[in-house]
């Protein structure tokens, strides 16, 4: 018996292939934004005045299930940021007398912000170097949310899934 070796010709055509996928599709890189966390997890910013007291901030943060409130002024505008760590360091110097103090005694007053069109990997980075967890998001028209480290986490963990499934469908083709 005598196997042949000579080629079978394939009848394809190079131009009627059709691609699901292309390298560019699955090798761009997509730069998250704070303005696209925004829009996943909404926009709700809760807030307090300077002259509320501890304790009414530690009864919010407890109903509400956060770890910071904004504080504003009657204005709505920007003045702090009340976070349960500022509580916490209050609480060290002075136990069993924290919660009759004002907010603004204990806030953090240099407040740093950032932009929904603020890359998510920048807000990250400042949030790391400051040692900070909570970053309200505002623009020219006021506070528009909050993103927290959470928030972050959350988003590359998606990423990370988004980028499995690429170089999935890039290896299977």
């Amino acid at each position: 018996m005598v196997l042949s070796t000579v080629p079978v010709p394939r009848r394809d055509k190079e131009d009627t292939k059709t691609y699901t996928q292309t390298v560019a599709s699955n090798t761009s890189e997509h730069q998250s934004t704070v303005g696209e966390v925004l829009r996943r997890k909404g926009g709700s910013v809760v807030t307090i005045r300077p002259q509320a007291t501890l304790g009414q901030a530690v009864e919010i943060l407890s109903e509400k299930n956060i770890g910071a409130l904004v504080v504003t002024d009657a204005n709505g505008h920007l003045v702090g940021i009340l976070s349960e760590r500022d509580i916490v360091r209050k609480l060290a110097v002075a136990p069993g007398k924290t919660l009759p103090h004002l907010v603004e005694q204990v806030m953090t007053h240099k407040v740093q912000t950032c932009r929904p069109d603020t890359r998510l990997v920048d807000a990250e980075r400042r949030m790391i170097d400051g040692h900070f967890r909570h970053m309200p998001v505002a623009d020219e028209s006021g506070i528009l949310g909050m993103v927290t480290i959470g928030d972050v986490v959350t988003q590359r963990l998606i990423q990370l899934e988004h980028e499995t499934l690429q170089l999935k469908q890039l290896v299977v083709g």
